[in-house]
């Protein structure tokens, strides 16, 4: 049973609408042409200066974002990729996570502000974040690397992870995906019944972002939707799900895939919980993010 907090989250989020933002691809696009006119800010807030060194630079046309702890050496190195259906920018939870990766793991957090879509789509992006993790496994360091992302960023985390292994080989210590959006054709059969008591997403909205994300190549290629790649001789994986999130099903079916191939699965799955619920402010994000932590720590030490 969800916690009392996450139930009357859920709530909130219904009753603000929410999902009105993917109800249809009417209302994507016309909130991707608003974001081209009054494009969202990227930048970190000033409150995570009081805790963390942050600097920028550019990696091509990204902006790339590096918090380290501040007065201290960090204990790991962690790439994080936000979501937000690849046409969202960085928004507080995710500088939430950063801070809290920064402060609680003592971790140097490296945060790409890709470009979104459709200017920015799986062939130009996949590689760039492929060369932004070589760059990072390769500079070494304290402790491993750790890669993280949520829902559109776990599937680009996942898209690069597997697209550097095909390239030279090397992968991160671990890979860490938070309600994880691996298939943009939205066809899992058992979606339509998790829709209905989804409070923040809805497929037909899904369905137009990631045709954007994809560009000119198919919805099923691996790049766009990392679902249908190899799993084989990737880093250990360890995944977050809610069972009220429709992007469950991807969840479940990286488990049996990447099992078959092989892969070191560790899998969470809360039951009654929305979308990417270890960036919320509710109990049972408390406990995954004390999770990651632990997992960050963990190659640290090892």
């Amino acid at each position: 049973m969800p916690s009392l907090r996450s139930r009357a989250l859920s709530v909130a989020l219904i009753a603000a609408g929410r999902r009105r933002r993917l109800a249809s691809a009417e209302a994507v696009r016309t909130r991707v042409a608003e974001a081209a006119r009054r494009p969202a800010s990227h930048l970190p807030p000033r409150s995570l200066g009081r805790v963390a060194e942050v600097s920028r630079t550019f990696v091509g046309a990204w902006p790339v974002y590096d918090a380290s702890p501040r007065g201290a050496e960090p204990t790991a190195q962690v790439l994080y990729v936000h979501g937000g259906g690849y046409i969202n920018e960085l928004v507080r939870p995710h500088w939430s996570m950063v801070r809290t990766l920064v402060t609680e793991a003592g971790a140097r957090v490296v945060v790409p502000a890709y470009i979104l879509a459709p200017r920015g789509t799986a062939d130009r992006t996949v590689p760039v974040a492929a060369d932004l993790l070589s760059g990072l496994i390769a500079s070494g360091g304290a402790g491993g690397t750790v890669l993280i992302g949520d829902s559109a960023g776990a599937g680009l985390a996942l898209a690069a992870a597997q697209r550097l292994r095909d390239r030279t080989g090397a992968q991160p210590s671990r890979i860490i995906l938070i309600s994880p959006w691996l298939d943009v054709t939205m066809s899992h059969p058992d979606q339509a019944a998790i829709e209905a008591a989804d409070p923040m997403l809805a497929r037909p909205g899904l369905r137009e972002a990631g045709r954007l994300y994809a560009g000119n190549l198919a919805a099923d290629d691996p790049r766009v939707s990392p679902l249908h790649g190899s799993f084989a001789g990737l880093a250990p994986l360890t995944v977050f799900a809610g069972s009220r999130d429709v992007l469950v099903t991807d969840s479940r079916e990286l488990l049996r895939r990447a099992r078959a191939a092989g892969a070191e699965v560790e899998f969470h799955e809360e039951p009654g919980l929305p979308h990417v619920y270890p960036l919320l402010p509710v109990p049972e994000g408390r406990a995954a993010r004390e999770r990651i932590v632990e997992l960050v720590r963990a190659t640290a030490d090892a």
